[in-house]
């Protein structure tokens, strides 16, 4: 048992690794294909959530206790309750889309259409991930591919500007992250089962403040 410990603890994983051809293995390849389409839902919901305050103001102080409650839940259901957990992470990612877009108009005046524009970019880098790991199970070229084609859809969708290149190289920093957070998954799935609502929630965690930082770019952009 001391062993599997100090094993576990060991990240022992390097550059090499992450650039090895090698195919994955099944369930550590399932597991990561697993985490990116969870991913991938959760942010079409949270700009889903950003769309339905846009069009009909839904956000409010109900989305964000309904947020925080769903948060609680998520929390306390028990990892074995894969589905409840699933739509409890999905509710959290609605209410967060739905409630973001009264931080940023109160806190530094941007238009919710600008939250949705980059929470679209954010979709695109999980989608072009999960595509990526549909097509090859080797890690280098699931990397590789997918930092390229999410380079070039977000470049073919949005316009380019001061404030959206410093967006787009901030969305680069957060797929370095994503690549990074993918190899402890890989590296995880070598001990057993991969819970992948808490690896997708750990991911998303981090979006709000993503968001937030690039609502800042905007604005500093807008006051040059």
């Amino acid at each position: 048992m001391n062993f599997l410990v100090n094993l576990y603890f060991n990240r022992n994983w390097t550059r090499q690794d992450m650039m090895s051809s090698a195919p994955i293995t099944q369930h550590a390849y399932t597991s990561l294909k697993t985490v990116y389409v969870t991913l991938l839902l959760a942010t079409l919901a949270t700009t889903f959530g950003s769309y339905l305050h846009l069009i009909w103001e839904t956000g409010g102080m109900l989305s964000i206790i309904k947020c925080g409650s769903s948060l609680l839940l998520l929390y306390h259901t028990p990892q074995q309750r894969v589905l409840s957990r699933l739509l409890y992470l999905m509710d959290v990612a609605i209410c967060f889309g739905a409630s973001v877009g009264l931080f940023t108009k109160y806190f530094f005046e941007i238009n919710q259409s600008t939250v949705i524009r980059f929470l679209q970019g954010a979709a695109i880098v999980f989608g072009c991930f999960w595509c990526a790991a549909k097509v090859h199970r080797e890690r280098s070229y699931i990397y590789i591919t997918s930092l390229f084609s999410t380079c070039i859809l977000i470049l073919l969708r949005f316009d380019v500007s001061q404030w959206t290149l410093k967006a787009y190289v901030l969305l680069a920093l957060f797929m370095g992250y994503l690549v990074l957070y993918s190899q402890e998954i890989l590296y995880n799935a070598r001990f057993g089962e991969i819970n992948f609502a808490n690896c997708a929630f750990t991911i998303f965690f981090c979006l709000p403040a993503i968001v937030v930082h690039a609502v800042r770019l905007c604005l500093g952009a807008n006051m040059h």
